[in-house]
């Protein structure tokens, strides 16, 4: 039933507004649409279920997050920025090639490559597989250093082919012994460290999406998220073993929210100058002087009466320039008689 009304169609379009019941049992309205950014350690499938019995990152995620899918995949022995959602329509739209955003990498490789040997992989490679020849995008490729027997390439790519850049790199003679996803589109692991999930903000989130609903997104209840937990698996070179807790949020990116974004700005935490505009941390500065008053006045003291008037407003019979020069009393006070 919709608003009470009995539905015999399914021809019918509600929004979140309409009361949808079956059974007489309310329906609840779908939670909007969040992401979250994940480390994923070496030694984890990228799989709900593995046939061979491995442990898939969803085993290593914090109990406290809600369901949620992968956005693409991470082979075992990959490690890195994994994106997940609770939103399938956002998994299929960040997947596609058409999406257009680049998925970076860091990959080291065994050997002493020259940069003219990636020049294949700029314009193209085409590689024999199981199914026979295939062809890979172009990918952009450039040779950061040498490491004793390895050197280090920065690699971009827009498609997510199995084994993609492992591939490649045996094709031209080069084997891979380490990978690292460092960025998926405008989304960057950052700071987190193995193990460790971080929520986009949703402000971001929408941005960057172009999602419609305004400030939709984030508005309904979620379910508590500790922000920045390690999993229960332990880092590369530490099978089994608790990550280290992770600590509050710094943190970008792109974004990176629940954590400060990447590159974003920061308030100073310093405090606000005085008035007469000197740094509050050098004591030994010279202020300007305080309106009415003059250099050495005593604090609390009003400005000096003008000469005939006394404070009340009623004239002052005295005079302020007395023969032996001798000064007034105080503000209001009659001077006193010179001891003797």
């Amino acid at each position: 039933a919709v608003n009470g009304a009995v539905i015999d169609s399914p021809a019918l379009n509600v929004t979140d507004a309409d009361r949808v019941e079956v059974d007489g049992a309310p329906v609840g309205t779908p939670e909007p649409p969040r992401l979250w950014l994940y480390h994923k350690p070496v030694g984890l499938v990228t799989t709900e279920k593995d046939e061979k019995g491995r442990r898939t990152v969803f085993d290593a995620l914090p109990e406290d997050l809600p369901r949620v899918m992968s956005v693409g995949r991470l082979d075992l022995n990959s490690e890195g920025l994994l994106l997940l959602t609770n939103d399938g329509g956002i998994k299929r739209r960040l997947e596609l090639p058409t999406t257009g955003w680049v998925r970076k990498y860091r990959v080291r490789v065994h050997g002493t490559p020259r940069d003219e040997d990636f020049a294949p992989l700029r314009t193209g490679l085409v590689v024999e597989g199981e199914g026979g020849s295939e062809k890979f995008q172009p990918m952009s490729v450039t040779l950061d250093r040498q490491q004793g027997a390895n050197a280090w390439i920065t690699i971009g790519l827009r498609e997510g082919r199995n084994r993609e850049i492992r591939r490649a790199m045996e094709a031209v003679g080069l084997t891979v012994n380490r990978l690292i996803r460092v960025a998926y589109g405008p989304f960057r692991l950052g700071e987190l460290k193995p193990g460790e999930v971080e929520e986009v903000k949703a402000r971001v989130l929408r941005d960057q999406l172009g999602l419609e609903g305004g400030d939709q997104t984030g508005t309904a209840k979620k379910k508590p998220v500790r922000r920045r937990k390690p999993g229960a698996f332990g880092g590369p070179g530490q099978p089994g073993k608790p990550a280290r807790p992770g600590k509050p949020d710094k943190a970008d990116s792109a974004g990176k929210p629940g954590r400060k974004p990447a590159g974003a700005g920061r308030a100073s935490d310093r405090a606000p100058g005085p008035a007469g505009g000197g740094d509050p941390r050098d004591p030994g500065q010279k202020l300007g002087k305080t309106p009415g008053g003059s250099p050495g006045a005593k604090p609390g003291k009003g400005p000096g009466r003008g000469p005939g008037k006394r404070q009340d407003g009623r004239p002052d019979h005295r005079s302020d320039n007395r023969p032996d020069n001798r000064p007034g009393g105080g503000q209001g006070k009659p001077g006193g008689r010179p001891k003797r």
